[in-house]
């Protein structure tokens, strides 16, 4: 038994509103959106940049890329910064 469990705890408890756990979720789920996102728009950028330097790719969608790419990890931090001053 860790320090964090007490006697005869099952698990998570219930995740019903307004309880520590269903704030737990939310936050672990935008978490998990804001990776999914990031990698995302990070791959785009480096494979149109690859693209760009074969000459393949337009400039356009390789600026595009990057651009999108800072807007969400500026959104991100700002996120992250909101979330730990609560």
């Amino acid at each position: 038994m860790t320090v964090r469990e007490e006697p005869g705890s099952t698990g998570l408890g219930t995740l019903e509103p307004g309880t520590r756990q269903r704030g737990q979720l939310r936050t672990r789920v935008a978490d998990i959106a804001w990776t999914a996102l990031c990698v995302v728009l990070a791959l785009w950028a480096v494979w149109s940049a690859v693209g760009l330097a074969r000459g393949v790719t337009a400039w356009a969608y390789c600026a595009v890329a990057w651009v999108l790419l800072a807007v969400a990890l500026a959104l991100r931090v700002a996120a992250i910064r909101r979330r730990t001053r609560l």
